[in-house]
């Protein structure tokens, strides 16, 4: 039997999921079952043709991403709707080995359906608590800016966010198409969730190069990065997340399914890792991308053959950089080492 064959299974790591955004956690099966109820005609690269060829090497690729997405909020009616997708992301993220979610979610998306930007808050951090009461994961939001809006909204939503801040949010990030907008612009939003206490962790370095993540840092002062991985485009920026200690939330399935890299072996996970900058993998939207949060770690461990105590320490990453409580944070990582002390099993998973 190969050595290769003998490995522990990756559902059973204990993990911490940092980059998941709320509609894109959607499972597919649930997008079709409520299109269907609500006579909503889905196009066929989220039926038949799911999940989705994605570009986005120009500003037309973008669009037709953010379609599709536009698409599958609008399938949400309900308040009974907005907490199925809360459950369903915590049983799925227990299944792959999860113990600790923060889910990233823009209030203003579904501000007109549900009341406004507050009470559609007070909806999620409600779903939140229910799914932790049923499933026993830990979760929390992180309430995130459109770059592709006007920066009076962001600060609007900061402003938000700075209102739960210690009751269930956590964090404030910027997301949607870099290359919109100027970093620099948003930069005062991010100031008022910082004086909350909350977490910076806005995206960048994906569509964009190293001077994205660079703006980042210098002018959001983040905490974290969402994706970052093109930092490794320049020594010097490379240098700098390394030596700042800031996590990149990497994302590797979807990286390549929206063409920033062609194959998985091209994400420069190695490249990060010896560089010493911690990284937390994460799903990113598996409704549009196909593929869940173990699933990250099954093709990070094909594409760059890593070992199990290299997986392990993937792991510890993602729950150091959480904002997980500390008993919560303890758990996880003596879970990881109970973990590593099993015997492999034959088969992966």
């Amino acid at each position: 039997m190969p050595a290769d064959c003998c490995r522990r299974s990756l559902r059973a790591l204990p993990k911490a999921h940092l980059h998941l955004h709320f509609t894109g956690s959607m499972r597919h099966a649930t997008l079709v079952e409520l299109a269907e109820r609500d006579g909503i005609r889905l196009p066929p690269a989220l039926t038949a043709d799911w999940p989705p060829r994605l570009s986005v090497a120009d500003e037309k690729g973008w669009f037709r991403f953010q379609r599709l997405y536009d698409v599958a909020r609008s399938v949400l009616r309900t308040e009974d709707d907005v907490r199925r997708i809360v459950q369903e992301a915590a049983e799925d993220d227990v299944a792959d080995g999860c113990g600790w979610t923060e889910i990233q979610v823009d209030p203003s998306g579904y501000a007109a359906r549900f009341g406004g930007i507050t009470a559609f808050t007070d909806l999620v951090l409600d779903a939140v608590s229910a799914a932790e009461q049923r499933t026993g994961l830990r979760m929390a939001i992180i309430i995130a800016a459109n770059r592709t809006k006007h920066p009076l909204d962001a600060r609007a939503l900061a402003r938000l966010a700075a209102q739960y801040a210690g009751r269930g949010v956590v964090g404030f990030g910027l997301s949607n198409d870099e290359r919109r907008g100027s970093t620099a612009d948003f930069a005062r939003a991010f100031a008022i969730a910082r004086r909350a206490g909350l977490a910076s962790v806005p995206h960048g370095g994906e569509l964009r190069g190293a001077k994205s993540v660079d703006a980042c840092l210098s002018l959001l002062h983040a905490d974290r990065v969402g994706h970052g991985v093109r930092c490794t485009e320049d020594p010097a920026v490379l240098d700098r997340v390394a030596e700042s200690g800031v996590t990149l939330e990497v994302c590797p399935v979807s990286n390549v399914s929206l063409g920033v890299y062609s194959t998985l072996e091209e994400v420069p996970i190695p490249t990060l890792l010896a560089a010493g900058v911690p990284l937390a993998l994460g799903a990113d939207d598996p409704l549009l991308f196909g593929s869940r949060l173990a699933g990250q770690y099954a093709v990070t461990r094909a594409a760059h053959d890593l070992s199990d105590p290299a997986l392990a320490e993937l792991a510890r990453m993602s729950v150091r950089a959480s904002y997980a409580p500390e008993d919560v944070r303890a758990r996880l990582l003596s879970g990881v080492d109970s973990w590593l002390d099993r015997a492999p099993e034959a088969r992966p998973a």
